[in-house]
């Protein structure tokens, strides 16, 4: 379609780094504007039901607004981030409104929210310790543009943690990758991995910075090439292992900052016994066993093998704690888990499910803990978890990636 440009007075944040206006009686998602603001926007798309735009010149601009420190940011350039053009307090401020919107439209939930900002990331900047690249043909490296395959090419990122950017990954060419992930942890070990294309070599370069290497063959498994692949995490006097690619929280502050929630929601007591579904490394599953001590258990279950091994060895000093491999799906039934007196869930971007929120709450547990990437998602769940007699008693949400619309949720349902 032709572009067309449309002057749009811009309405209430929407979820997902957008922000509602009208025009004709229609449904106009704009990026890169504010709440309040006049603006020209450029539509990128048309649908039966909805336009989608981008605001490219500002008439009026909301107080709010100010210049993004990234080059690379604004429309049709770089897709990474989508708050850059607003100051960090305003960013939480927006993602609580669309937390609070998602949990009333979605749950029938009516609750004012509040972002919490977490340690580690100065003016929203520097803090995203595990960066993915995608690569061009001719092996420069950038970053794809809002739903779009072309690649932005960059030399930094502001938002990548300083030893992220030491290895110097954008400022080489990497022949025959199809993308290129940069990780440093919070341990000082940095690691690359390569996604070759396929059937195609990868020429790695002399990098900046000391990194192991390793090549991602698919389906998150990776093998060194150089250098063992495994980073060490430290969170409070526990150190975690986390093999290539695996999950871990992104911003530095994270792990340790909802570690802490978690617990202080799931209030185990010894001899409790607490389950720990999609546990990833431990990190839930060993604050939970130091909880509940010798005399309780906590049981994990992961469907991720490199994750579950991982797991196992960050938790052998606690013996009270087990993990499994599964889908929680079958997993619980498969392992007979009939009841618990506290359950952690920290599923996928996706959520739990109707299915999974049936088979979590016939646990009967007491306190269920909710930890979410997806404010939509999570809202649907809570309205499930309400159908079967839990209710929401308290949450927190936390500023976990700056610049980006996402927010990490903490949630805490109780029965009756």
């Amino acid at each position: 379609m032709e572009q067309a440009s449309l002057e749009l007075t811009v309405g209430p944040v929407a979820h997902g780094g957008w922000c509602v206006a009208r025009h004709e009686g229609r449904v106009v998602f704009v990026r890169h504007a504010l709440p309040g603001e006049r603006v020209v926007a450029h539509v990128t798309e048309e649908t039966s039901r909805f336009l989608r735009a981008d605001a490219v010149e500002i008439i009026e601009a909301s107080p709010d607004r100010v210049v993004p420190p990234c080059p690379y940011a604004g429309p049709g350039r770089c897709g990474g981030c989508d708050w850059q053009h607003a100051t960090p307090e305003a960013q939480r401020r927006l993602k609580a409104q669309v937390v609070a919107e998602q949990l009333q439209r979605l749950a029938g939930i009516t609750r004012e929210v509040v972002v919490e900002e977490v340690p580690g990331a100065k003016d929203g900047l520097g803090w995203r310790t595990r960066v993915q690249f995608a690569a061009r043909p001719d092996g420069e490296l950038g970053f794809r543009r809002h739903r779009s395959h072309e690649i932005e090419v960059v030399d930094a990122c502001l938002i990548a943690h300083p030893e992220v950017e030491a290895v110097g990954a954008e400022l080489h060419s990497w022949e025959g990758a199809s993308g290129v992930e940069v990780i440093a942890s919070s341990a000082g070990d940095r690691a690359v991995v390569v996604a070759p294309k396929p059937h195609s070599g990868v020429t790695v370069p002399e990098l900046d910075a000391p990194a192991s290497i390793l090549l991602d063959q698919g389906k998150g498994r990776t093998v060194p090439r150089r250098g063992s692949g495994v980073l060490r995490e430290h969170v409070g006097d526990r150190e975690f292992r986390v093999a290539g690619s695996g999950f871990w929280q992104v911003h530095p502050g994270a792990a340790e900052t909802l570690l802490d929630a978690v617990l202080a929601y799931a209030a185990a007591e010894p001899g409790e016994w607490a389950l720990d579904l999609y546990c990833g490394v431990g990190l839930f599953a060993a604050g939970l066993a130091e909880a509940v001590g010798p005399s309780g258990a906590v049981f994990g279950l992961e469907s991720d093998a490199s994750a579950v091994r991982d797991a196992r060895a960050n938790l052998r000093d606690l013996p009270q704690a087990r993990v499994e491999r599964g889908r929680v799906e079958e997993a619980l039934d498969r392992f007979q888990i009939e009841r618990a007196d506290v359950v952690v869930v920290d599923p996928p971007r996706s959520g739990l499910g109707r299915e999974v929120v049936a088979r979590v709450a016939s646990l009967e547990a007491l306190r269920i803990v909710y930890v979410s990437c997806d404010p939509a998602t999570l809202a649907r769940d809570l309205a499930w978890f309400g159908e079967r007699g839990y209710t929401l008693a308290e949450l927190r949400a936390f500023d976990a990636f700056p610049m980006t619309h996402h927010v990490e949720c903490v949630a805490l349902l109780t029965r009756g």
